[in-house]
């Protein structure tokens, strides 16, 4: 990811368009009138041979005549030229080209081999590129328009950046009939060098833009687009179009997992996971954006409905439910207070119906009611015009009843010329309004549903409630085994093994190569059995009549091995038959059939899945999925967005599953794709779930050969356990530095508490009283793979837990070349190497990834710090705008390739 060189694109001083053109409708003819009218304040040079001028401007014959090197260069000529154009530009000094051309990697070889020309050309000057085959930018604040877009858009703070320049062009023309502004708007084309990540990371600085909006239609760089989605995120809405819901051109899926792991569903997953928000359709993007950015805030999804029509209450009531929202209750004491300001009439419920002759003051008065009342999260307010009331003064009643209030309001005024004033009045107060009962419950679930993205982006979970030690080598040794004998697929047996390596709880399984031998497996076992045919050419065991269940004795399970022989070479003659698994028939009568499983998404890598198991298992197709690595919350949010989740809470009489360890199930077979990266496809089906625990029943993994390290196909970095080591102090005590965790929160706040007033304040610039949940969460739950904290602890005086006595960590840009540190260690520690020891560590990791240069802000009277900056090589000068502090900054001469 880099940001290097965006704002020549984006905030040039002056601009070059190659190919303008005077020949009416083409596309030189359009970009030069955009460019010429749209208010830009610099220099604007056309270049073309064979034209004396465009748009009455003085034209250029090439690069080399123009007078002034241009920032950016629009290039609107043809495919064969465009690599020879960005050498030319790239020697002379411009540093940002929008290439607007069609005709390159989406047009076959040859266009690939002219992309990639020009992407070499561009490279040793760092060029940076936007497209090709693309609209173009607009940044209306600065007066560009470098597209073909026909009309200009207007100024405003919403970023648009989309892929398709027909979809960019209905917005623009959408958003300006409807008076919606743009800080930017971006067609990125192909993108064959500036993508999402680039602009999400420049956006989320800019200070001009308040909302993110994308149109997506495919993501080059997973890691790329999540750690800068994640980051832009934190600061400001990011609301997502993502083409292409269904998957019909899906491969065939060998498993279970790869046939319910869509490619739409994975990308539903990476959007939740890095806290942007997806919506359908233009009007409901606009309309989220509005939403978020009135900076409305919402605990849950309990919303109540307060209308003067009954009908309208129950279209909105239905299209509540429908999106996963719930009505809220209506407290014992609150429902009083209704019954003594409203008519008998009223519907004494929620929709709170107070008649259609509703004036001002019953409004009033029941939202006043409503707004003290704790069981709701939000109050939808709901008019239809009537001839008996006046819909204004009911607007005017309820704005009046807001005053001093912050409890979460959304209005919804019906009609057209009698809610126009009331729909003023409601903007100029700041309170959300929308034309349809529909449209604010739609607005209300995209607050809920970005709260919780956001929760999960920010979550600090508690720790996975029992240790578990995987046993690496034995897994290890079976996949090596079957790699080297060519075996994509393990065998049930070998699937199981691997499974108990981590921890995961597996029925009793025994091989047999005939039926003989199957039949002192079940004597060994004893009891009921299962008998299952095993081959690597039989998946789904049970469409072959490869399974037989519940077998009594030892001589049954022999006579229906014969059998099983039969029929399955009878229909799959051609398939190598390996012999049977022998397993324990469990009777867990109360378990519920879960499915989990792992299926390698093309651009995502590894996602996990999980949901309603057994033979119907794509029937149902109840799921859920999730990228690793997960935590316990993490997968406990993931498992609660299926159906058979409010099954395994308990319902008449039938107890609870043990849903936590459904979950560490989950963590572990997380931790299994983060230590495997040979484990492509794993499917667990069914794993029994109940009161008494979890046990796996069938089992399969595919493996392959690995491409890249299994850390780095993963689209969240993972925790760099390589990382830990330990450090003994001047005082003879040891300490593990490890890199923060999410559930380190605790242990954060604690460190803080032991700090001094004075030490605080040095390390804050501040006095800060108390650590807030959000600080410490910002500095716990981090992105690895832009982000490193490593903290000292050493074991709790009663053996519970660890205690943090010291924390440092690096924050780099996008562009990986610069960092600030900080760093803070326990008030009753200093003194004693503790600071320099971190400090050394966090330059070490510094320079192995390629980072130039660590910096940092110190006070003057810092003097303890200073000291110790100096002795790691740090250089210093006074800070030029702020009297009293000093910079400090170390630069890795010899530092290793990125």
């Amino acid at each position: 990811m880099t940001i290097r060189n965006l704002d020549c694109l984006l905030k040039p001083g002056s601009i070059a368009l190659i190919g303008a053109s005077r020949r009416p409708k083409s596309v030189g003819a359009v970009v030069a009138r955009n460019l010429f009218n749209a208010g830009f304040d610099g220099p604007v040079m056309p270049v073309n041979p064979h034209e004396r001028s465009i748009e009455g401007v003085l034209c250029y014959k090439g690069v080399d005549d123009l007078p002034v090197t241009p920032d950016l260069a629009v290039i609107c000529t043809p495919p064969p030229t465009v690599p020879g154009l960005i050498d030319e530009l790239g020697r002379r000094g411009t540093r940002a080209a929008v290439v607007i051309t069609a005709g390159f990697s989406e047009s076959g070889e040859e266009g690939r081999r002219l992309q990639q020309e020009m992407l070499d050309a561009a490279k040793p000057h760092l060029l940076r590129i936007s497209g090709p085959n693309c609209l173009g930018i607009m940044v209306p604040g600065r007066g560009i328009n470098a597209s073909f877009v026909h009309v200009n858009p207007l100024k405003g703070d919403i970023a648009f950046v989309g892929q398709s320049g027909a979809v960019v062009t209905s917005i623009v023309d959408w958003a300006t009939s409807r008076g919606i502004g743009f800080s930017h708007l971006i067609s990125l084309g192909t993108m064959a060098d500036v993508d999402f990540g680039d602009l999400l990371d420049y956006l989320a600085a800019d200070p001009g833009t308040r909302a993110i909006l994308l149109y997506i239609e495919a993501i080059t760089n997973a890691r790329k687009f999540m750690s800068a989605a994640r980051a832009a995120a934190r600061q400001k809405p990011v609301i997502v179009i993502k083409a292409g819901r269904t998957d019909e051109a899906a491969r065939a899926a060998s498993s279970h997992t790869g046939a319910l792991a869509g490619s739409d569903d994975v990308y539903d997953a990476a959007f939740r996971r890095a806290g942007v928000l997806r919506v359908d359709g233009l009007g409901e993007l606009f309309a989220a954006a509005e939403t978020l950015a009135m900076g409305v805030q919402i605990q849950g999804d309990r919303l109540a409905i307060l209308t003067n029509g009954g009908g309208i209450g129950v279209l909105a009531t239905d299209t509540l439910i429908q999106s996963g929202g719930r009505l809220a209750g209506i407290d014992e004491a609150v429902m009083q207070r209704l019954d003594s300001v409203l008519p008998a009439t009223w519907s004494r419920g929620n929709p709170v119906d107070i008649i259609g002759d509703a004036p001002g003051k019953r409004y009033a008065d029941a939202l006043g009611a409503l707004l003290d009342d704790r069981s709701n999260d939000a109050i939808l307010i709901l008019n239809c015009p009537t001839a008996v009331a006046d819909s204004t003064e009911a607007a005017q009643a309820c704005i009046q009843a807001m005053k001093g209030r912050r409890h979460p309001v959304l209005t919804s005024w019906l009609g057209e010329a009698g809610a126009a004033e009331a729909r003023r009045l409601f903007a100029a107060n700041r309170i959300p309004s929308y034309e349809t009962p529909g449209q604010a419950v739609r607005a209300f679930m995209h607050l809920v549903n970005f709260r919780r993205n956001q929760e999960l982006l920010m979550e600090t979970p508690a720790s996975v409630p029992e240790q578990f030690t995987a046993d690496e080598a034995a897994a290890r040794t079976i996949i090596d085994a079957a790699l080297a004998e060519d075996r994509a697929w393990l065998s049930e047996f070998e699937a199981k093994q691997v499974l108990r390596a981590y921890g995961i709880p597996v029925v009793e399984t025994l091989t047999a190569r005939t039926p003989e031998e199957a039949m002192e497996a079940a004597r060994q076992i004893g009891g009921m059995v299962a008998l299952k045919i095993m081959s690597p050419d039989i998946l789904h065991k049970s469409d072959v009549g490869g399974v037989a269940l519940r077998i009594k004795t030892p001589e049954e399970v022999c006579a229906k091995a014969h059998a099983m022989l039969e029929r399955v070479r009878q229909l799959k003659p051609d398939a190598r038959i390996e012999g049977f698994t022998v397993q324990e028939m469990a009777s867990r009568p109360d378990a519920h059939e879960l499915i989990l499983g792992v299926a390698d998404d093309v651009l995502f890598g590894p996602v996990i899945l999980f949901g309603q198991g057994g033979t119907a298992v794509e029937v149902l197709a109840d799921k859920a999925l999730g990228l690793p690595p997960l935590n316990m919350h993490l997968a406990c949010d993931m498992m609660s967005r299926t159906r058979v989740w409010k099954l395994m809470q308990g319902y008449r009489g039938r107890p609870a599953a043990a849903i936590h360890q459904v979950a560490l199930i989950l963590v572990k077979i997380s931790q299994l794709l983060t230590d495997f990266a040979e484990v492509a496809e794993l499917d667990i089906n069914p794993l029994l779930a109940d009161e008494a625990g979890v046990l796996a029943l069938d089992a399969r993994i595919r493996v392959q050969r690995p491409k890249v390290a299994s850390t780095r196909r993963l689209a969240i970095r993972p925790y760099p356990k390589r990382l830990e080591h330990r450090v003994s102090l001047r005082d003879g005590r040891s300490f593990l530095v490890r890199p923060i965790r999410p559930e380190d929160e605790p242990a954060m706040h604690a460190m803080f508490e032991q700090m001094t007033p004075e030490d605080v304040r040095l390390r804050f610039f501040a006095p800060i009283k108390r650590m807030s949940h959000q600080m410490a969460a910002k500095f716990t739950q981090i992105d690895y793979d832009r982000e490193m904290a490593l903290a000292a602890f050493a074991p709790a005086e009663d053996g519970r837990g660890e205690v943090m006595y010291g924390v440092v960590r690096i924050a780099a840009d996008p562009d990986n070349q610069k960092a600030e540190y900080a760093v803070m260690v326990r008030s009753d520690m200093k003194g004693l190497g503790l600071g320099y020891a971190l400090m050394s560590a966090i330059l070490d990791y510094a320079r192995e990834r390629g980072i130039q240069e660590v910096f940092g802000e110190v006070l003057r009277e810092n003097t303890n710090m200073l000291a110790l900056c100096a002795d790691l090589g740090f250089t210093r000068r006074e800070h030029r705008d702020e009297p009293g502090v000093v910079e400090v900054r170390k630069v890795f001469l010899d530092r290793p390739a990125a």
